[in-house]
């Protein structure tokens, strides 16, 4: 969480108690022109050091943080609410997507030969420069390195602007990176919205990749477009969790509480919208409700808590609002529904029932813990119903039938369709969305080449 200072800067709180964490005073324009100067400098060298070089120092990065799990662990608990088991987790797989592109990188960026009618032709990956990110808080560490290592990997430079709330998160990777010698080319700042705008303005940076909210992801590729800039949205989602009556009804019961309540709900790619098809919508909707209100809201810092507070008081308000709103437009109440009364940014875990297309819960994305149950008539109507969305980012498919689930895969508009498992990120794949859930991918090879130069040379 955040509150209001005289001076304009940062202060962070405890979502789970209320209490004042830090103060982060926002870059001076000295201080962030001196940065932008740097990082230009640290990229003419890094650019020039061998791939094998650039992976060393990346590995010392993957050390640090193994090194250091506990203590980060344990702030971004504090700053946005996180369990501390999940906050370990992150760390690893921060950790994980460099061993990741330590192995792949080599072959990825290797020259590709190219059939050409005459002659002999091949593409190649050269660096940019700089390029700026924008980060949420709702995985303050993994959000910062999926996207700066395949950007360091492929000799460019990396600023960041953390998200306000869990600004100390964002800001401590700067120590690691001084203790790797790659403060030149990694670099983390509190920076003001209108500081952010010149910077993407200025000629040293080449490209910008935002997570976040629809709202500021286009205000942001708005800047960029203007100034000529290459951009990368990974905005909202309201992914459809898709169970067919011939699913393994426990298992998609048990994945479901899992996709929709992990990270207190507050994940772009968590089931959103739970489309049932209506011969198991009733069993489904009982077993689910029951495990739901088993659901226990703990302290985050307890080793076996599975679900704390949301990040911000300010987005538990807004998500009750439209939790009432779709309580107005005659969606069911089954289980929770409210604001816990306590120091913090608590809301119970939440199911809403009978949801229609013409529902806020169904048209809006809701990151929180509030799942919303809608009925589909058949396999073709669940379909149908998981598109009738602006959002396009990822979805979740249940059945055993494993050729109709391909085939109702191809049909459904998103970045990614996971059979009869959760929606995930991982290194291996490239994650990003479609419609207002934004445009380009990021990790794998595609997040590898996004910000290069894919150059053609073609020899006679």
């Amino acid at each position: 969480m955040t509150s209001p200072h005289p001076d304009g800067g940062i202060t962070t709180v405890n979502p789970a108690n209320g209490e004042t964490l830090a103060h982060y005073p926002f870059l001076s324009e000295a201080a962030a022109e001196d940065a932008l100067a740097r990082l230009d400098k640290g990229f003419a060298a890094w650019r020039g050091k061998t791939l094998g070089a650039r992976l060393d120092l990346l590995h010392r990065f993957a050390t640090q943080l193994r090194e250091r799990k506990e203590e980060l662990a344990r702030l971004a608990t504090q700053e946005m609410g996180k369990t501390l088991t999940s906050a370990r987790a992150e760390i690893e797989k921060c950790a994980a997507v460099i061993d990741w592109y330590g192995k792949h990188a080599p072959a990825l960026l290797r020259d590709k030969p190219m059939a050409v009618p005459t002659g002999e032709a091949h593409l190649s990956y050269d660096p940019t420069g700089t390029v700026l990110a924008v980060m949420p808080w709702n995985f303050p560490y993994w959000q910062i390195m999926r996207a700066a290592v395949p950007i360091l990997v492929g000799g460019n430079a990396f600023l960041v602007k953390p998200a306000e709330c869990t600004l100390g998160c964002g800001l401590i990777l700067n120590e690691i990176a001084r203790d790797c010698d790659l403060d030149d080319v990694f670099m983390s700042a509190n920076l003001s919205r209108e500081q952010t705008a010149q910077i993407i303005a200025d000629p040293r940076i080449t490209g910008v990749t935002v997570t976040g909210s629809v709202r500021a992801g286009r205000i942001i590729a708005g800047i960029a477009g203007h100034n000529g800039k290459k951009s990368l949205l990974e905005l909202g989602g309201s992914d459809p969790f898709i169970v067919l009556a011939d699913a393994d009804l426990d298992k998609a019961v048990d994945s479901a509480i899992t996709a929709r309540f992990a990270n207190c709900g507050q994940v772009c790619i968590a089931a959103k919208r739970i489309i049932l098809e209506a011969p198991i919508a009733e069993a489904f909707t009982e077993k689910f409700v029951a495990r739901a209100r088993a659901l226990a809201l703990e302290d985050p810092m307890e080793e076996h808590a599975f679900i704390g507070p949301m990040a911000r008081s300010d987005l538990r308000d807004g998500l009750h609002e439209q939790v009432r709103r779709s309580l107005a437009e005659e969606a069911k109440l089954a289980l929770g529904g409210e604001p816990i009364s306590r120091p913090g940014a608590w809301y119970a875990p939440t199911v809403l029932t009978g949801v229609t297309p013409q529902m806020t819960a169904f048209r809006e994305e809701l990151f929180g813990p509030v799942a919303c149950l809608i009925t589909a008539r058949d396999a073709d109507h669940a379909v149908a119903l998981a598109n009738d969305s602006a959002y396009g980012l990822g979805a979740s498919l249940w059945t055993q039938d494993a050729t109709r689930a391909q085939s109702l895969a191809r049909r459904i508009e998103s970045g990614g369709v996971f059979i009869n498992r959760i929606t995930a990120s991982d290194p291996a794949l490239p994650i990003g969305g479609v419609k207002a859930s934004g445009y380009g991918r990021e990790l794998t090879e595609l997040g590898l080449h996004e910000f290069m130069n894919i150059k053609t040379v073609w020899a006679a």
